[in-house]
């Protein structure tokens, strides 16, 4: 889509989406909130079956011995059911353009999270909320995806999809 070719590019990653896997009720769910959707939890299954190209899996590195996972899915789980951080989004974007990006500091403040979250500020505020901060830094409501791809936090695990090309692991090995 349009919207995610701009974020990708903005974002200066491949990426344009981010939401958390989880166990939920005995089935694993992807637990996001999506443009003209919102918060929602749908079936991992469900969602790599339709989706038009591939999923990349990032799991919290093992040795962050702190981080509650748990504590994490809840604060997703609480976004399902509402609307999208459109607000939030338009307000991360703008501070990409030339002369605002010149005038404006990166903010730093976790804490400013008044609006409605978009994917990336979800996954962000829900990892924090476990204990764990996933771009140090940078406010949760300046995360993008590809900030979430490139944290020290997470590492890369495999590639879901029905037309998945495989990326390349920290080892330079193929996943």
């Amino acid at each position: 889509t349009l919207a995610g070719t701009a974020i990708s590019v903005v974002g200066r990653s491949p990426y344009s989406h981010a939401a958390m896997a989880a166990w939920w009720h005995g089935r694993l769910m992807c637990l996001e909130t999506l443009q003209g959707r919102g918060g929602r939890a749908v079936m991992l299954s469900t969602l790599v079956a339709d989706a038009p190209g591939w999923i990349d899996v990032f799991r919290i590195q093992l040795n962050r011995r702190r981080f509650n996972a748990q504590a994490a899915v809840e604060a997703m789980i609480e976004i399902t059911g509402r609307r999208y951080g459109w607000r939030a989004l338009v307000r991360a974007g703008l501070v990409h353009l030339p002369l605002v990006r010149f005038l404006v500091r990166p903010e730093t403040d976790d804490a400013a999270n008044g609006h409605l979250p978009f994917c990336s500020q979800a996954v962000a505020r829900a990892c924090r909320a476990g204990g764990i901060d996933l771009v140090p830094n940078l406010a949760d409501r300046s995360t993008e995806p590809g900030d979430l791809a490139r944290s020290a936090a997470l590492v890369y695990r495999f590639t879901l999809g029905l037309d998945a090309e495989p990326a390349e692991s920290e080892d330079g090995e193929d996943a």
